[in-house]
């Protein structure tokens, strides 16, 4: 649980540390005794359970403009407004994955510039240092459950009697004293334009920008929630501009007269249109392929033939929606006894999103999922396309991390 300030500092530490199964070949892996044949299949079926987040075209814009903003904020001496970031995209798409990703490389990258140490802690003190603070919106926000949720994050002592003033101060001191350069606003687009309370909520969170700290907003469509609406884009800039709040002063924490500014980046999905669309595809691909521990998998197995085309069918090019088609599958090979995946295999596997109970399907966190068509309705690509994409070379398989530092 990454929604604490321990959660998120044992995942920071911890989230390369998985080894994946080793490569063995049907013979060796017959030549071991049954306890360890089965603890090797444990293995491998743990590999495919936690497969690497990969650079894609589309989170190196991602990772190029949050990694890049956050860094500049911090290095920041003037009492000015920071910049904001707003991570837009569909439903599975990795946005939260991507963006914390970058957020913790940025962390790395923070606390060995200041020898592990709060540069700005009170001297003889010894504050939590907490350069990067994750806070999920709650589903049904109002400007007390918000700052809750943030003070919750810290272990931040809560009195039932404390107005918003207070929880607003508390909020101000928590990000202050702990040193937070970056505070990540999950599924923001949870926040609905047409309540009170989210209006309220929306303000309040324009005026966390007065506090210092960059703040991340991360949901789905954000375009098209209704958040920006009050908002222009400036095509000089690219950025999104804010007017002033209007609502009540907030304990002195109102807006300012400077415009509150946020840059918005989408993460998309794949596309299929294009040659060099089609190309990434299959690079994309051919990293999956090579993190996979199947026995009887042979290099061509997601890229060859029509794979590429039909696993794009299958999954409309969303990565959450292929990392569960991938990881069912090897599943379903492994019992089978097949270990190796096929267009005749993954037909029988269904993606099936209704348990997500986690995500809120009103928002768009959930996706539509493609249904599988019949093998003569599948779309085919050119021979010479999909030889061109197989033969370029494949440089971008190591996760974000790499990418932000």
């Amino acid at each position: 649980m990454r929604d604490t300030a321990e959660g998120w500092e044992h995942w920071r530490l911890t989230r390369h540390d998985f080894e994946p199964a080793p490569r063995l070949s049907p013979a060796e892996w017959r030549l071991l005794s049954p306890r360890k044949r089965t603890l090797h299949d444990l293995h491998r079926a743990a590999t495919h359970a936690n497969l690497p987040l990969l650079q894609t075209p589309m989170t190196k814009a991602v990772t190029k403009l949050l990694h890049g903003r956050v860094m500049t904020n911090a290095l920041k001496h003037k009492p000015s407004t920071r910049a904001g970031v707003m991570v837009t995209g569909g439903g599975y798409q990795g946005k939260t994955e991507t963006g914390c990703e970058i957020l913790a490389t940025f962390e790395d990258t923070w606390r060995e510039l200041h020898h592990h140490l709060n540069p700005d802690a009170v001297p003889g003190a010894r504050d939590l240092h907490v350069p990067v603070a994750y806070v999920q919106t709650p589903v049904t926000a109002k400007p007390k459950s918000l700052c809750k949720a943030i003070l919750n994050f810290y272990g931040a002592p809560l009195n039932p009697r404390m107005d918003l003033p207070d929880l607003i101060r508390g909020v101000a001191t928590s990000l202050h004293e702990h040193g937070t350069k970056a505070l990540v606003l999950d599924d923001i687009t949870r926040l609905r334009m047409h309540r009170a309370d989210d209006q309220d909520t929306l303000d309040l969170i324009r005026a966390f920008m007065s506090m210092h700290v960059t703040l991340v907003l991360i949901g789905v469509d954000i375009p098209g929630s209704g958040l920006l609406r009050e908002g222009r884009h400036d095509p000089r800039t690219g950025q999104v501009i804010f007017p002033s709040s209007r609502q009540a002063k907030l304990h002195g924490l109102e807006a300012t007269q400077t415009e509150r500014r946020f840059d918005l980046v989408e993460l998309d999905r794949f596309r299929y249109d294009t040659e060099p669309q089609i190309t990434a595809w299959i690079q994309h691909m051919a990293g999956i392929e090579d993190q996979l521990r199947l026995l009887d998998a042979h290099r061509g197995m997601l890229t060859d033939g029509r794979m590429p085309e039909y696993l794009f069918q299958r999954t409309n090019g969303v990565i959450g929606l292929l990392e569960r088609l991938i990881e069912d599958g090897c599943q379903e090979a492994m019992d089978g006894g097949t270990e190796s995946l096929n267009e005749a295999l993954l037909d029988r596997i269904t993606i099936n999103l209704a348990r997500a109970d986690d995500r809120d399907a009103d928002a768009g966190e959930i996706p539509p999922v493609p249904a599988a068509s019949p093998a003569s309705q599948r779309p085919t690509a050119g021979k010479a396309k999909r030889r061109k994409a197989r033969n370029t070379v494949f440089d971008d398989r190591g996760p974000v991390a790499g990418a932000g530092a």
